[in-house]
This record gives C-alpha cells, structure tokens and sequence, in this order.
C-alpha cells in the first residue's frame, strides 16, 4: 500500500484556490446604492408532477436568476416557487439545490431576496431564512419602490367565496394540524403533498386559468377596494393566479398580475421609476 502527499505545490490545489476566488463576492454598499431594479417573479411550481422535464424547468428559473443578479436590488419570489414545501425539523424536500444555491448566492452578494408563501409552499419554519438567507413573508407587505408604494401578496385567500376552499387554507395555516402532518413520515408525506397539487392542477377547466375581466376578476375587485382605502398605495402586485395582467386604473393606480414561471415565463421589472411585464 502506498500513500501519496500533496505540497502546497500541487498544482490542483492552485487550481481550486482560483475557483474560490471566482465566487461571487458581497457587493459594497456604494455598488447597491447604484442599482435601481427590483424583480418579481411567482409560480414557478418547482417539483411539480405535471411538468415533463423538471430539471429542465429548475435550470431556466435558476438562467433568470443569473440574469437578474447583474443589476438587481431586491428580488421577490411572490408565492408558489415549490409545487409543495414542508420542513421537518431535520429534513427539506428533496431536490431544487441549483434552485435553492443560486438563491443563496444572491442573497450573499447583498441582493434582498424575498419569499412570499403562496398556498403550496407556506410550510417553512426557518430553514429559507437560516440557510439560504432569503426574507420570508407570511402576509401582504407594503413595499416602498421608489417614490410608489406596492402592496405585495400572492393573492389566495384574499377574495374567493368559496367556503370549501376558505375552510381548506385554515386547515393549512392551522399550527395544529401543522405539528400533526410533522407526525407522518417524510416519504410519505412528500409523495402526498405531490400529489395532492398535482390533483387539484388536473381538476382546473380552462376558464378557471383565464382572466375574467375587470368586473368580474377576483384579485382585481379586492385590489380596487384595497386602493379605495388606502390612497397612498400605488399599485397592487400578485402572484396565484397564472394570468399576466397589467391593468391601468383610474388615477394612475395599477392591478398588477404576475403570471408564472411554468408555462409564461413571465416576470416584472421596476427600474426605478417605472414598472412592467416581461417574459423569459
């Protein structure tokens, strides 16, 4: 048997040193200060059994986010990046690390990376915040952009009348029924989370996915109401829904519906001053 001893010398630890190197560094404060865009992005459904080439999907999400990291603020993930998230105290769901390492890179460089939990992925208890380092919101924010002000949410809940549906989402926020799901097995309630979306996705007809106009559109009357009440806000931005909308109101106010990242491919921009849609 023979064993072998590397010097200070080797030529591959060299080669290694000049791959640390090549990480992304923090941004100083002066370089932050110069950016002015902020992105929004939702619905990317990652993990999603409905999807014919998931790795494929996790590496055009993970392409934008090395896209937007060369000029991007704040970046903010409105809701339903996972098809279905749950933390154990020990164990995460499997997969997305190109996902959840870029995120992290980001979110290293001093890019604010924010998570909203949308109605698949409300079940993280820390480990987004502690090891990726993104911000994570629980409920709508107001976010000051500028010299406008957004309220920011991923939009379930707000304004369904469907009182099944109202009764489910307590169920899902309930700290309970959250302790007793920690109870079953990983696997298992992994494979159930799954399917379950998977399920509900396959029961969607097609005009449960189209826009329903501006009277009649749900997100649309909550956030009319909202900006009558609240006059500093300028405009309203959602995820959810799986519509790109970009709705102009009286006033200069905005209805803002962000699309998704699974069959869109749509995302907002706000520069600084102004504020659109996009598609990747």
């Amino acid at each position: 048997m023979q064993l072998y001893f590397t010097t200070t010398d080797d030529p591959r630890l060299t080669a290694a040193e000049q791959t640390a190197h090549e990480w992304p560094v923090a941004l100083t404060p002066e370089e932050l200060a110069g950016r002015k865009r902020v992105y929004f992005i939702s619905d990317a459904h990652l993990g999603s059994r409905m999807l014919s080439d998931p790795r494929a999907h996790e590496r055009k999400l993970v392409a934008w986010l090395d896209r937007v990291k060369e000029d991007a603020r704040a970046v903010y993930m409105v809701g339903d990046m996972f098809d279905f998230w749950f933390e154990y105290s020990t164990v995460v769901p499997k997969g997305f690390v190109r996902f959840l390492g870029k995120v992290a890179e980001l979110a290293d460089m001093g890019i604010e990376m924010h998570f909203f939990t949308g109605n698949h992925d409300l079940w993280t208890f820390g480990y987004l915040e502690q090891e990726v380092g993104v911000q994570v919101h629980r409920r709508a924010e107001r976010v000051q952009l500028g010299d406008k002000c957004a309220l920011i949410a991923h939009g379930d809940g707000l304004s369904s009348d469907d009182h099944a549906f109202k009764l489910l989402r307590s169920i899902f926020h309930s700290r309970t029924c959250q302790r007793l799901f920690r109870l079953v097995p990983p696997q298992i309630g992994q494979n159930f989370g799954y399917a379950w979306a998977k399920k509900n996705r396959e029961k969607l007809r097609p005009e449960d996915t189209e826009y329903k106009g501006e009277a009649a559109e749900p997100l649309v009357l909550y956030a009319k109401r909202y900006l009558a009440t609240h006059p500093d806000v300028d405009m309203v931005i959602f995820g959810h829904r799986h519509i790109q909308l970009d709705l102009q109101l009286h006033g200069g106010k905005r209805v803002v519906v962000l699309g998704d990242f699974i069959s869109l491919f749509t995302y907002g921009v706000f520069d600084g001053e102004n504020f659109w849609l996009e598609n990747f």
